[in-house]
Formats: C-alpha cells, sequence, structure tokens
C-alpha cells in the first residue's frame, strides 16, 4: 500500500484531490482541489483559495475524487 506522500509524487498534474493535512494547532484539515506539484518535501494543490502548498511530512491521508457536480439551473418565476 502507498503512503500518501507516495501517493501525491506520483499525482498527475491537474487531478482533482482531496488532501488531509496537520495545520499549526495540531488539528486536521482538508485542501480540495486540482493537483499541481509536488517535490521531496512539499505539494501544492489549487484550491478555491488559490494555491496551497502543503508539507508533505504533515499529509494524514490523500486520494483522487470524481469532479465536482454540474451547477444547478436557477428556478426562474412562473409569472
Amino acid at each position: 500500500m502507498t503512503t500518501p506522500a507516495e501517493f501525491l509524487k506520483a499525482t498527475t498534474s491537474g487531478t482533482r484531490v482531496v488532501v488531509r493535512h496537520l495545520i499549526e494547532d495540531g488539528r486536521a484539515t482538508d485542501s480540495l482541489g486540482y493537483f499541481h506539484l509536488a517535490d521531496d518535501t512539499h505539494c501544492v494543490v489549487a484550491t478555491k483559495r488559490g494555491l496551497e502548498t502543503i508539507e508533505l511530512a504533515k499529509v494524514i491521508a490523500a486520494k483522487e475524487v470524481p469532479p465536482p457536480p454540474a451547477p444547478r439551473p436557477r428556478a426562474t418565476s412562473s409569472e
């Protein structure tokens, strides 16, 4: 079984991923977006908030996720 860091290093740029990682206070958070790149110590995910650089040593889990759902059509008034 591959580790989350190994998965990220092998992931192709443009793949939609979720990465769970530890933040400074010790809690975990998720970064959801499109994988950009990874080196030996960090990976970069393009999220809705912008590019997030994540230290691989703090990654708890990572996996590929499906594309986002299509936008719902707006309701129109029936006047």
